[in-house]
């Protein structure tokens, strides 16, 4: 069978930024430094800085006070930046700059006394740190059915802003729907949207009409890998998502003969690789990339850690 790899596909610069920041922390002040949540969703990542010296905590109560402590990609509510304050902590955000951008679109309809919504998943990491950037009321939603059931205070002041990962296409049905029942609502442009997510997912429908079965390597827990699978399965193929070459079942390539493979945001290009060699085992005639979007953007690290550097 052939194997066709999507691009872009992996890590994306918010994800590679917040892997530099740990691991220049770790250079630059010794173990051991605390990380909130986990910096992104994998457990491969995770374990290897953990190994480093990295700590992962849910509270800040368990950080000695003047520890290093490191914010997740995924952004934090105030109240956590005030209590890592309160501790005095050394705080070093790696919020993902485009996630920054969202916080900063929020407070800005808030203190101008609009309304706000979220669209997204309740209960993920991003969306309950942009939910704790103000200091009222907001509304999650993710659904048509949401939009259909929500009841605001005042429809003529209402302000969406988005979850990254979430794609414009993800998006686009409940936003027209906001739209159409809250003619005057306000939102930022739909090109806002991750850049890196809606081109993963481009990728996957590159893939989708020339494979059998589909490969995505991620986490279970990561939003945009989950978003991977369940395209590939809306696009008619056999869609799997596994966290690395164990995962695999031979039974899945009885009858494929071309398998695409691609990966989540938050997973190294190496699990990629190890399930290229576990595929290989069952016998694989040629291995080619697809064509697509090559992704130059950088983010750079905090000032206190170039000073450092």
């Amino acid at each position: 069978m052939d194997i066709l790899l999507a691009k872009p596909r992996g890590f994306c610069a918010g994800v590679v930024r917040a892997i530099d920041i740990v691991e220049q922390a770790l250079d630059n002040f010794g173990a051991p430094v605390y990380v909130f949540h986990e910096i992104v969703h994998n457990r491969h990542v995770v374990e290897a800085l953990r190994q480093r010296g990295a700590i992962f905590v849910e509270d800040l109560a368990t950080v000695p006070t003047g520890s290093v402590c490191i914010f997740s990609a995924h952004g934090v509510p105030t109240v956590i930046i005030q209590q890592a304050t309160t501790r005095q902590l050394q705080a070093i955000d790696a919020t993902c700059p485009l996630v920054t951008k969202v916080h900063a679109q929020a407070k800005r309809y808030w203190q101008a006394g609009y309304e706000l919504i979220i669209v997204g998943h309740a209960g993920h990491p991003e969306v309950e740190g942009t939910r704790g950037q103000i200091e009222a009321q907001t509304h999650v939603l993710c659904s048509l059915a949401e939009v259909a059931a929500l009841q605001v205070t005042n429809p003529h002041k209402l302000a969406y802003v988005t979850q990254t990962t979430l794609s414009i296409d993800d998006t686009r049905a409940v936003i027209e729907a906001l739209r159409a029942r809250f003619p005057d609502i306000q939102g930022p442009d739909l090109k806002d949207i991750c850049y890196a997510t809606q081109n993963r997912q481009n990728a996957v429908r590159e893939l989708a009409s020339s494979v059998d079965v589909l490969l995505v390597v991620g986490a279970h827990n990561s939003s945009n890998s989950n978003r991977l699978q369940e395209l590939g399965s809306q696009l008619g193929v056999r869609a799997y998502l596994i966290e690395d070459a164990t995962d695999l079942q031979d039974r899945w390539f009885e009858q494929a003969q071309r398998v695409g493979i691609t990966a989540g945001a938050s997973a190294p290009e190496v699990l990629v690789q190890g399930v290229i060699s576990r595929l290989q085992a069952l016998g694989v005639a040629q291995i080619q990339e697809i064509a697509g979007v090559e992704e130059t953007t950088v983010f750079r690290v905090p000032l206190v850690l170039l000073k450092r550097a």
